[in-house]
């Protein structure tokens, strides 16, 4: 769904399906989408129980800025898990913070009860 939304908003004039395949069972689905301006989106899912279905897929584009953006994720009962190279990471812990909780699960402190 996502991958139709950013084809829409990068979209040309006029863009074509260079090709495009549906595969929908019972308990799975997949399908995969190319369009002549660069987008690609591609998605395969099954039922994991009655609740959840467990999908994973991929979807790429390039940018106003000329970047080509490629994005993977998994979804299921954890959420959204998406990975890509120009996805915002966060930064590192600092040194100290990092010594701090090192030494606090080295030295627990003791219960003052």
């Amino acid at each position: 769904v996502l991958a139709c939304f950013v084809a829409v908003a990068f979209a040309d004039a006029e863009v074509h399906e260079v090709s495009r395949s549906l595969d929908v069972g019972p308990d799975s689905y997949s399908y995969d989408v190319k369009l002549d301006n660069g987008v690609s989106a591609q998605e395969s899912g099954k039922l994991k129980n009655e609740d959840t279905i467990a999908a994973q897929g991929s979807y790429s584009f390039t940018s106003p800025e000329g970047e080509k953006v490629e994005i993977s994720y998994i979804a299921d009962e954890n959420g959204y898990q998406p990975q890509g190279a120009l996805l915002p990471t966060p930064p590192p812990i600092p040194i100290a913070i990092a010594k701090s909780l090192e030494y606090l699960a080295a030295h627990p402190p003791k219960d003052l009860h």
